[in-house]
């Protein structure tokens, strides 16, 4: 297992580095993304502990993928175990991500491990235009997709919608995985 302050670390270092990349004050970046300016300035000195929810709203408002935030590029070859990588749990429900592959300078994708229980839905708020999500179930069953027409989906079946628009991910049965990229055009 991972050290738990490096992805604290690594997340204070990229929010700093985005925001100086943009130009944007703190107050500006906690405006534009929804989030308390006490907590951003938090999450900068790495002494906060953000929320899926919290680091997709700074991504959005930064006009960057989320993986961004979550460290370093890491080299051609790599290997994350299954109980290896940053985990991002969701506010609302029994829901967690964990980046399995950021996106890399020139292109617009984040790869996600996605573990979920039955429970109350992953509600996602509609990201950055043009973002395309694509799932494939590996285990359990799921409903996903956008948030008025989600589709049912079992091991091995794909779906793709438009991340753009507000979507979900519920779990229907104990012990649901999943895999997930973002794709940003």
């Amino acid at each position: 297992m991972q050290d738990g302050r490096a992805p604290l670390d690594a997340i204070a270092s990229a929010l700093r580095r985005e925001r100086s990349r943009t130009g944007v004050t703190l107050t500006e970046l906690a405006r534009k993304a929804g989030v308390a300016k006490s907590t951003l300035s938090q999450l900068e000195s790495g002494t906060g502990n953000p929320s899926l929810e919290t680091l997709w709203a700074l991504a959005v408002a930064l006009d960057i993928p989320p993986a961004r935030l979550l460290g370093p590029q890491r080299p051609q070859t790599q290997v994350i175990r299954v109980d290896e990588g940053p985990i991002l749990h969701a506010a609302e429900a029994d829901y967690q991500a964990v980046l399995v592959a950021a996106c890399p300078p020139n292109a617009r994708r984040d790869i996600y491990r996605i573990t979920a229980e039955p429970g109350p839905a992953r509600e996602s708020d509609a990201h950055m235009p043009g973002v395309t999500e694509h799932v494939v179930l590996s285990v359990g069953r799921a409903l996903v997709g956008t948030a008025g027409e989600p589709v049912e989906l079992a091991p091995g079946d794909y779906v793709a919608y438009p991340g753009d628009v507000p979507h979900v991910f519920q779990a229907l049965e104990p012990g649901t995985r999943a895999v997930l990229v973002s794709e940003h055009t």
